[in-house]
């Protein structure tokens, strides 16, 4: 019934036999050309300067590509070329202030002529159709025109030239350079795999999101700082209380008030009346004078008490999470904590708000605080949007390109099994597990009930879980790391996926698992930031496991010494780029230079790779199949 339906449907679409044959030419052919470019992010954690850099120069190819079409030219033309169609409006103002008008109308008409070529070079791998529409309509026809001159040189020139001449006269020169350099930053990425956590550490997760939320074809596996937010989102009370506590650790509270339009007047009341200044609660980061440095250390101890009582709630009502090991505001009062065999005296105490009597239960007056952010927070319009976007694009894991895709880990045992998790008399491994954990995710969030349930406490689990695979730690030392002062309490320890993921038979196993080729497939997850710096890696298991954090949030970068990797798989294989930390675009302008280098991962000769061999090949070739059918079925009837 269903496939009748379908087919009806279809039928609807071409109004003859010579309609569908077309079609069916068009997507056979389309099967022969090279696979898309696509590229691979994690661990953005709101760093908007640096991945939209890394999207504008396409992290180093637009300038590789230049080089291919350029071989000849002087190495400082193709610095500026490369930095006009990264950051066209900029480089225009400056020209404009630099040259006369003569001189402005040389510089128009070679670079737009010098940008055609390279929207010509980026073009040859798609058919006209895709080209077509990925041109700014209101300059369509003349790039289109410009990109495929027929005939000799001679017979068109003078056609080319007065093209270009004739847009300069109409002063249209700078509109159409912005256009071309938006044309080639598309062409050269064709879709993007956002690989986990955009949220937290950095202060511009909202401009993170409107940028992404502009990609023509992305998607997204989600990460533990991603569910975070979707748990507090669902209406998680312990997630809110995490997310603006971290917000204030980084100084950018003040930022989620203005871009979410949340209401910090509660907060800011209840943490002033009832916490005095601490120097050990002061933001990490962010340009604050002593008042604010002050203001925000009280709302930063506040902040934290109330998450760990509301974590206390979740951990009791939950026995099977077995974290009972992180009830910690049982023994405060006594000035100091056990944890195994050792006591440790407690540093910066901040627990007069905590009954000794039943210490997880907030006061009627926290209850207040933490019911008016998480009412603001989730009505708020934005963040709403950004929420339905990582979930209408997002997923645990996502098998793309016969590639595996997951942020965290597979939970393993000290033996290279897989982990369970035992939920409900029900017991979830590998595969089965990422499942579970995305059914109750998207059951929270649409749930988006305003009491706290078996929904929402999955999602705070996946956020801190010892067998979470988006966390894949044995605990979360925030609190060793606020009150003892005993650097070897803030460790934490990994699951045994972490040391198993250097031998290529843990690769082999879990590709295997999930119904890959374990001979020709990938793994490619983030998480744990590469320390490159200490000699580190991100090519692991054997050459078939593929971290890509390497520390594009700043907050990482002295532990990896780089500012993030790009890993790219066009026609011929893997790429992998390495960022340097991204200094501004007037630095940039000065030096003319891209900080960025460029490794290829499979070293070895690989045959280049059509879209038949990619997963929308195989959706195409479904689409031929069932207009073959159609056609027959037109046939049969004539």
């Amino acid at each position: 019934m269903y496939k009748e339906k379908y087919f009806e449907e279809l039928k609807k679409e071409f109004n003859s036999e010579d309609e569908i044959v077309t079609e069916i030419v068009n997507l056979e052919a389309i099967l022969n050309l090279p696979k898309g470019t696509e590229y691979f992010i994690s661990d953005i954690h709101g760093e908007y300067d640096g991945l939209n850099h890394i999207l504008k120069t396409g992290a180093g190819i637009i300038r590789e590509k230049i080089n291919y079409r350029f071989p000849e030219m002087a190495d400082s033309d193709k610095n500026e070329l490369n930095f006009v169609v990264a950051y066209p409006k900029y480089a225009l103002e400056k020209v404009q202030s630099q040259k006369n008008e003569d001189e402005l109308t040389q510089w128009y008409y070679t670079m737009i002529a010098r940008m055609i070529e390279v929207t010509q070079y980026c073009a040859s791998k798609y058919s006209r159709s895709k080209v077509r529409k990925s041109l700014p309509t209101k300059y369509a026809y003349i790039i289109e025109e410009l990109l495929y001159v027929e005939g000799s040189p001679k017979n068109k020139q003078k056609y080319y030239e007065r093209i270009i001449s004739k847009v300069i006269e109409l002063n249209r020169a700078q509109d159409l350079i912005q256009s071309l350099a938006g044309t080639i930053q598309k062409m050269v990425i064709d879709h993007i795999h956002i690989v986990g956590d955009v949220f937290d550490r950095g202060q511009k997760s909202n401009q993170v999101l409107e940028l992404l939320e502009h990609a023509h074809s992305l998607d997204f596996q989600w990460g533990n700082h991603d569910v975070l937010w979707l748990g507090g989102y669902a209406g998680s009370q312990a997630c809110i209380a995490t997310i603006f506590r971290i917000a204030t650790r980084y100084g950018y509270i003040y930022d989620l008030e203005r871009e979410y339009g949340i209401n910090l007047r509660a907060l800011f009341t209840y943490a002033t009346q009832h916490y005095q200044t601490n120097p050990a609660f002061e933001p990490k980061a962010g340009d604050f004078d002593q008042n604010n440095m002050d203001l925000l250390s009280q709302v930063h101890q506040a902040l934290t008490v109330m998450q760990f009582k509301l974590e206390g709630q979740i951990i009791k009502r939950q026995p099977e999470f077995q974290m009972d090991d992180r009830l910690f505001l049982d023994e405060v009062h006594q000035g100091e904590i056990q944890l195994g065999d050792q006591s440790y005296p407690l540093e910066n105490a901040c627990f007069q708000t905590v009954d000794v009597d039943n210490p997880y239960a907030l006061t009627a007056e926290e209850q207040e605080v933490i019911d008016s952010l998480s009412y603001s927070f989730r009505h708020s319009p934005k963040i709403k949007v950004h929420m339905d976007f990582i979930l209408n694009k997002g997923s645990m894991y996502l098998i793309y390109n016969n590639n595996l895709l997951y942020h965290g880990c597979i939970p393993l045992t000290e033996d290279g099994d897989f982990d369970e998790f035992e939920y409900q008399d029900k017991k979830y491994a590998g595969k089965d597990l990422l499942s579970f954990f995305e059914r109750h995710i998207r059951a929270g969030a649409a749930r988006q009930a305003d009491t706290e349930n078996d929904d929402t406490d999955l999602m705070w689990y996946c956020w801190i879980g010892k067998k979470s695979p988006l966390f894949g730690r044995t605990a979360m030392t925030t609190f060793e790391r606020y009150f003892i002062a005993d650097p070897a309490t803030h460790k934490e320890g990994d699951n045994p996926y972490f040391k198993l993921r250097d031998r290529l038979t843990t690769a082999h196993y879990i590709l295997q698992k999930f119904g890959l080729d374990e001979r020709s497939s990938y793994i490619i997850n983030g998480h744990t930031p590469v320390k490159v710096s200490e000699g580190e890696s991100p090519i692991k298991g054997g050459g078939q496991i593929i971290v890509i954090d390497g520390g594009l949030s700043e907050a990482y970068q002295k532990s990896t010494g780089i500012a993030g990797y790009t890993l790219i798989n066009n026609s011929y294989g893997f790429q992998i780029v390495t960022h340097m930390p991204f200094q501004g675009v007037d630095d940039l302008y000065e030096s003319q230079t891209q900080s960025t280098s460029l490794k290829r991962i499979i070293d070895r000769d690989l045959p280049r790779r059509n879209i038949a061999d990619t997963t929308i090949g195989t959706e195409l070739k479904h689409q031929v199949d069932d207009l073959k059918y159609l056609l027959e079925s037109a046939e049969a009837n004539r």
